[in-house]
């Protein structure tokens, strides 16, 4: 997967690095536009993108539709607390801590050698108020104090699939309980035809929270293709008409589905308990080609 040499600032040559984790093989390949920009890979499946001289920057997708989510929280700049249930790169905390400085920030990661790989290749800004705790995502989240999150992101991978402990009405019970009112749950997940474990995971959040939306390129909505989608739950009413003219003006363009349309594509799937979880589906060999 590694695309070469490619060049970097005072002439230097940027090139790609790798360690094993105990996810599998861990890999930062150079960005052919970005001088420091990098993108992360596990075993070949694209995790996450930095850009170490633009934080701000997002582009991945599932990425920029999150990050359209931390801009809406509260008011531009305001600082939040902000819960990352899965490290990756770090890349949505990066995020919030350039463009919401002074927030607080905590990472959940169970892969320490991926949390070490992460911090030596693509070091986190000094002042940045990020701390990151290795273990489990929902053992973190039980240690999380009730009301504390603003924002709770779950990104979590393994193997290319979400752990079934982490799609359940209790884990979802559990992240309600660390949100603040009013705050914010982000949910990055991940299905293909015929988008069982996507419409559970609607019915799932809905039996916890009165409010969703969920954005996804229209392909993946439609059942063609294996994909990412981007659940939003709380306890308010969403704003739904901002992150639809977001996400319509991305360069992969997302369509948002609320209310009834949301209803309608869920199709009476029924939320999902621990004692029936399962993990998300893998992707199908070609998803990353």
């Amino acid at each position: 997967m590694a695309k070469g040499k490619q060049k970097q600032g005072r002439g230097r040559t940027a090139e790609p690095v790798s360690a094993q984790v105990a996810g599998g093989l861990a890999e930062l390949v150079p960005d052919r536009d970005r001088p420091r920009g990098r993108t992360l890979l596990i075993d070949g499946a694209p995790q996450s993108h930095v850009d170490l001289d633009d934080p701000a920057y997002l582009d991945f997708a599932y990425q920029r539709r999150l990050g359209h989510i931390a801009d809406l929280v509260a008011p531009p700049g305001k600082p939040i607390q902000a819960l990352h249930l899965g490290g990756g790169a770090f890349t949505l905390a990066r995020y919030v801590a350039a463009t919401r400085p002074r927030s607080t920030q905590q990472i959940v990661e169970i892969d320490a050698p991926l949390v070490q790989f992460v911090r030596t290749e693509l070091p986190l800004d000094g002042g940045w108020r990020i701390r990151v705790r290795g273990g489990d995502a929902r053992e973190g989240l039980a240690k999380v104090p009730d009301g504390w999150a603003d924002l709770i992101i779950a990104d979590v991978f393994s193997g290319a699939r979400t752990p079934a402990h982490l799609t359940s009405v209790e884990f979802t019970g559990e992240v309600r309980r660390a949100l603040r009112p009013g705050g914010f749950y982000a949910a990055n997940l991940a299905d293909g035809p015929p988008l069982a474990h996507l419409k559970g995971q609607i019915a799932t959040a809905a039996a916890v929270f009165p409010e969703l939306c969920l954005t996804a390129d229209p392909a993946v909505l439609r059942g063609r293709r294996f994909g990412n989608a981007v659940l939003l739950a709380c306890d308010r009413e969403l704003p739904v008409a901002e992150l639809t003219r977001r996400a319509a003006s991305d360069p992969h363009q997302g369509r948002v589905e609320h209310g009834r349309a949301l209803a309608d594509f869920t199709g009476g799937a029924a939320p999902v308990t621990d004692a029936a979880a399962r993990p998300s589906p893998a992707p199908p060999p070609d998803a990353f080609a």
